[in-house]
């Protein structure tokens, strides 16, 4: 089971839904930071899709969905990638599978 959440940056208001858990195909959504375009992007690691395509193994190597960079990493769950400010946990949680 799966579920997302929305944080929002207490300085400047920025929003953004993070998944968390497995999706149906054991995939796993990881919530990475892109430095080029200041947002948080959602990318599916891992499952079946990992098996058939190596690429969705891991984090490396993959581009920010928003733009196309490769300069992203791993969010930390605390810092708004527009103005580095603290993000929260609004309580908003919607469950998915």
């Amino acid at each position: 089971m799966s579920w997302k959440r929305k944080y929002r940056c207490k300085s400047c208001g920025y929003e953004a839904e993070v998944y968390e858990g497995r999706g149906l195909f054991r995939q796993q959504i990881t919530a990475v930071s892109c430095n080029h375009c200041h947002t948080i992007q959602n990318l599916v690691v891992g499952g079946i899709i990992a098996d058939v395509a190596p690429s969705f193994r891991s984090e490396v190597g993959r581009l920010c969905l928003q733009c196309g960079s490769d300069d992203i990493r791993i969010w930390d769950m605390k810092t708004c990638p527009q103005c580095q400010g603290e993000m929260e946990d609004t309580g908003e949680k919607e469950f998915w599978t």
